[in-house]
């Protein structure tokens, strides 16, 4: 099933009905100039994927009935809610990209004190919509059958609030990346998790990762985040850009088992 073509369709799907594909998904199989009897993939972001048939053609709709369903999953093992600082409009998209192929569960622009890029009002809802779609995309491209869902941009502060404010599950870590002098590296925290893991403790099921602009967080914001339970980590002696910093994560992260 994984080299048929794969196509984010966000409604119920059950085995052996006839479906008409919403306007998005349509448009994307005619893109690809599909005849009725192509065999594709569908997935609707609840888990596993449909093997489904073309069965009609239209100007504007396609109609497939849908086939057997495979519950497969390609997600980390932990979940990872990435707190990024919104960066300039390309490396945001390439950033929203990379952490949908590694395995992100979400992404929420934060907007710093060191933002280049601040958005408010319709032009922030824009920018969602846009920001979602790429999520979507690169799910259809990398085999992901979950779809990283990306917030509403807010500042650290309100953040912050929303997370006091919420249940979080006890075993979820929080960190903040750092580029202060004598912080923890990052592969130390997790070599420390993979070795407390082997002596029977419990690993943490999810975890987020706050990381800042160009610059970093302000000395504030970042003692701002430790007083709300977030542990400073450092990714080393280099300092990343924006955008390659939260992937240098996942990357890592991805690792534990």
């Amino acid at each position: 099933m994984s080299k048929l073509p794969r196509f984010y369709c966000p409604s119920a799907l059950s085995p052996g009905e006839d479906l008409s594909l919403p306007a998005g998904t349509a448009r994307h199989v005619q893109v690809l100039r599909l005849q009725p009897d192509h065999e594709i993939t569908l997935f609707n972001g609840q888990g596993g994927e449909f093997k489904a048939v073309v069965t009609h053609m239209g100007r504007s709709e396609v109609s497939v009935r849908v086939g057997e369903h495979h519950p497969v999953e390609r997600e980390l093992n932990i979940q990872v809610h990435l707190w990024s600082s919104i960066t300039a409009n390309e490396r945001m998209d390439w950033l929203l990209e990379k952490a949908t192929e590694l395995g992100a569960a979400t992404l929420l622009p934060i907007t710093a004190e060191r933002s280049v890029l601040k958005l408010k009002g319709e032009r922030a809802d824009k920018k969602l919509a846009h920001w979602q779609a790429i999520a979507v995309a690169s799910s259809e491209q990398c085999g992901r059958n979950r779809v990283l869902q990306v917030g509403q941009a807010i500042t650290l502060t309100q953040a912050l609030e929303h997370l006091s404010a919420a249940s979080s599950p006890s075993r979820s870590a929080r960190w903040v990346l750092s580029l202060s002098p004598g912080t923890q590296l990052l592969q130390e925290m997790i070599q420390t998790i993979r070795s407390a893991h082997g002596q029977g403790a419990t690993q943490p099921t999810e975890v987020i990762v706050l990381s800042g602009p160009e610059g970093g967080l302000s000395p504030a914001e970042e003692a701002q985040a430790i007083s709300a339970g977030f542990l400073p980590v450092s990714l080393g002696n280099r300092v990343l850009r924006a955008e390659t910093a939260p992937v240098a994560v996942l990357s890592v992260v991805g690792c534990l088992k």
